[in-house]
């Protein structure tokens, strides 16, 4: 009996799925018409959209220098791969539990293909962009190896660390364009009954509830959870101190 040749086995993928082939796919179930071998008809889904209805150019939404390519980098796939480190976890072959270390970024795109869809709750603690704690790369398409120069862990030959100070043009552009990447890749990774929850104080909320209605739905909003986060008043807070920051649900 002749051995089967290499050939015949199959050989999967090590790239991501990127958050595009969902989309395309969700939209071929719902508008066949507008997928075909050569990509989406726009013109096709716009048609079934609305109804044959033509539409002008203004529509309401949250724009921002930037937002296209912090989009772009969103769907550029992973080729980063996840470790597993048996020596330094707590009962390896019971625990029902994982910890990922890594940047965010890269590793919400390679938690697409295992976890789509299946996740019931996330919670956000980001960046609150007060000028001081947020640092950023001018490029958003962060990948593992950029994520290691930026991190101090290789060599910064060609990279460089920009605080985003509030004098800087697009303050708060880079602020957005580092959140819709990773607000739209959670979204993918939550069930239809998940809900996901970010913390944020007054610097960026109303910004931040903006896009998150854009990215999870207005329709899905639940709460604006305000909490108390400070019970007295120090000499540096100018006028009104701010005791309080927000919890957005949806």
């Amino acid at each position: 009996m002749a051995e089967a040749s290499d050939d015949s086995i199959p050989r999967m993928g090590l790239a991501s799925m990127t958050p595009l082939e969902h989309q395309i796919s969700g939209i071929r179930d719902l508008v066949p018409e507008a997928v075909s071998e050569s990509g989406l008809d726009f013109e096709v889904l716009r048609r079934a959209l609305t109804g044959g209805e033509d539409t002008g150019p203004e529509r309401f939404g949250l724009s921002w220098p930037g937002k296209a390519e912090s989009l772009r980098a969103m769907q550029e796939p992973s080729v980063g791969s996840l470790a597993p480190m048996p020596s330094k976890s707590v009962k390896w072959a019971e625990t029902g539990n994982v910890l990922v270390e890594g940047d965010n970024l890269e590793v919400l795109k390679l938690l697409q293909r295992s976890y789509h869809g299946a996740v019931k709750l996330i919670y956000i603690d980001p960046p609150y962009n007060t000028g001081k704690e947020f640092i950023y790369p001018d490029n958003f398409r962060e990948g593992l190896q950029d994520y290691l120069r930026y991190s101090g862990q290789a060599d910064s030959d060609g990279s460089r660390l920009v605080a985003n100070a509030d004098a800087r043009g697009r303050y708060h552009s880079n602020w957005l364009s580092m959140m819709l990447p990773r607000l739209s890749l959670s979204r993918n990774l939550l069930r239809p009954d998940g809900a996901i929850f970010v913390t944020i104080d007054d610097n960026e909320v109303h910004h931040l509830r903006s896009l998150m209605s854009e990215v999870f739905g207005e329709e899905n909003f639940v709460a604006n959870i305000v909490w108390q986060k400070k019970y007295a008043v120090s000499n540096d807070d100018p006028g009104i101190a701010p005791m309080h920051d927000h919890i957005l649900g949806y």
